[in-house]
């Protein structure tokens, strides 16, 4: 464990919600963000698929970056947590569009992003196009269990035959999780946006260093998944660390250790 300084994330958020308008028309929503001020470059988290800044490794690094007065941004996509919009009508090409404006409006210059799960997908189209735009690259990511081209390889080609007509008759399929109550809703449209939204068909150039951390007891993204990522990614500056016990959440004491380590070497 970290031993100069304890972390413990707060009961509560001790910071005030900042929201700023995305998109247009129907499509228009509020994104909230939590904004903690610090010293040097700051740090970007970037959740999962219907996770939101409140999760457990999200506030465990905001109690890190407040015990040593660095910068940290954090904010819930369209149809998450306490942003507005409804989920079943976002994609992954709307949770980009709410990033890069997240990312341009606090942490233009070189920030350090952090993307868990889904939010390591979103992380790397956001940089694609940021390059594209001619801004500079991060200073370092740190990827977490990232589920980059997720909603087709590893749910359309994983679906059997009347999941993926119901997907495509109905235009919606209920998928029953351990993470929720409800069932998460599977569009038609979420399934076609993320095609046209693979990364791992081509290298993905990042300009930074990359540490991607994977748990090998995954059951969502498996770790073989993790090495398709890590051979789609620049050989300089990427580090892989698999944990041979750990599960998608990667948040018990030990995982979230290794992952404040991780931000703390990349940072």
């Amino acid at each position: 464990m970290l031993q100069d300084k304890a972390i413990q994330a707060p009961p509560e958020d001790d910071l005030p919600i900042v929201t700023i308008p995305v998109g247009t028309g129907a499509q228009r929503r509020d994104i909230a963000v939590r904004v903690r001020s610090g010293k040097g470059r700051p740090i970007v988290w970037l959740g999962g698929f219907r996770s939101d800044m409140r999760a457990t490794k999200a506030k465990a690094l905001d109690a890190w970056a407040e015990s040593r007065e660095r910068p940290l941004v954090r904010f819930d996509y369209m149809g998450h947590g306490e942003s507005g919009g409804a989920f079943a009508d976002a994609v992954i090409s709307t949770w980009v569009e709410d990033a890069l404006a997240v990312l341009k409006r606090f942490a233009d210059d070189r920030p350090v992003l952090v993307g868990s799960s889904m939010g390591g997908w979103v992380t790397c189209l956001s940089v694609r196009e940021r390059l594209r735009q001619g801004r500079t690259a991060p200073a370092g990511i740190v990827l977490i269990a990232p589920a980059l081209d997720f909603t087709h390889d590893l749910m359309w080609e994983a679906f059997p035959a009347e999941v993926r007509a119901e997907i495509e008759q109905r235009g919606v399929w209920y998928r029953e999780t351990s993470y929720a109550p409800e069932p998460y809703p599977i569009t038609r449209a979420l399934i076609e946006d993320g095609r046209r939204n693979c990364l791992l068909t081509e290298p993905v150039e990042t300009g930074c260093p990359v540490h991607i951390l994977q748990g090998m007891n995954d059951p969502d993204v498996p770790w073989v998944h993790a090495l398709k990522t890590i051979d789609r990614l620049p050989a300089q500056g990427t580090l892989l660390t698999l944990i041979k016990d750990g599960d998608h959440r990667l948040s018990r004491p030990q995982d979230i250790d290794l992952i404040l380590r991780a931000v703390e070497a990349i940072a």
